[in-house]
């Protein structure tokens, strides 16, 4: 179980340290709903990481088993196949980053925050932890080294208790905090939300290239 976890460990963190998920909670934060669409947003975005993960672990756990010790083709190319995919994306978000002393732009979808409800706030939250490329990309990644893992029913669900936990934790840490001290949150956030929104692309493309080349190295060691 130890060597899942290790897998799956770089896949959460990149999950957790995708910024546009974070901006997109920040906004709400400080939106004039903040705290019903907040909530909203953190349910939705915890509820889709669990059902990307879990949807990969059950497809993966139909790949039959092996000896232990002999080679995995089939895992091995969804992995490089994977790893592949990450890197595809890092080049797009490299190429995509704003010019020296050009502004960053946000999604237009952004522009919506503030009007937004609860239950809008919990389907954006499932659509960017659950559906945008990147992400989904990870937990596919997560799902196969965790069905592929000769691990027992608790141990699947222990791995993917941590998986979640790891991945959520940077929409869910600013969300409770705010919740506990609304007011001292405001300044602290306003900072965080316009470096996150001016490096977005450059911490993608760096996050997206060295789980890619990780991804791909355990594909190609289950040959």
């Amino acid at each position: 179980m130890g060597e899942v976890i290790g897998g799956i460990l770089p896949l959460a963190l990149g999950i957790a340290i995708s910024p546009i998920p974070i901006i997109a909670a920040i906004l709400m934060l400080l939106s004039p709903k903040a705290k019903g669409t907040s909530v909203g947003f953190l349910i939705g975005w915890v509820l889709g990481i669990v059902v990307a993960v879990v949807v990969f672990t059950l497809l993966a756990s139909i790949i039959p088993e092996q000896d232990p010790d002999a080679s995995k083709p089939i895992a091995g190319v969804i992995k490089i196949l994977l790893g592949a995919g990450l890197l595809f994306l890092a080049l797009k978000q490299w190429r995509g980053r704003p010019k020296d002393g050009e502004a960053a732009a946000l999604p237009k979808w952004m522009s919506a925050i503030d009007s937004m409800t609860t239950m809008r706030g919990a389907v954006l939250g499932f659509l960017l932890s659950a559906v945008n490329p990147k992400n989904l990309l990870m937990a596919a990644g997560a799902g196969v080294l965790i069905g592929t893992g000769g691990l027992n029913g608790g141990e699947i669900a222990l791995v993917i208790v941590i998986f979640v936990i790891i991945a959520a934790c940077s929409v869910a840490v600013p969300v409770i905090a705010y919740l506990l001290a609304s007011t001292k949150m405001a300044a602290p956030l306003e900072a965080l939300r316009g470096w996150l929104v001016q490096n977005n692309a450059t911490v993608m493309a760096v996050l997206l290239l060295v789980i890619g080349v990780v991804m791909i190295g355990k594909g190609i060691g289950s040959f």
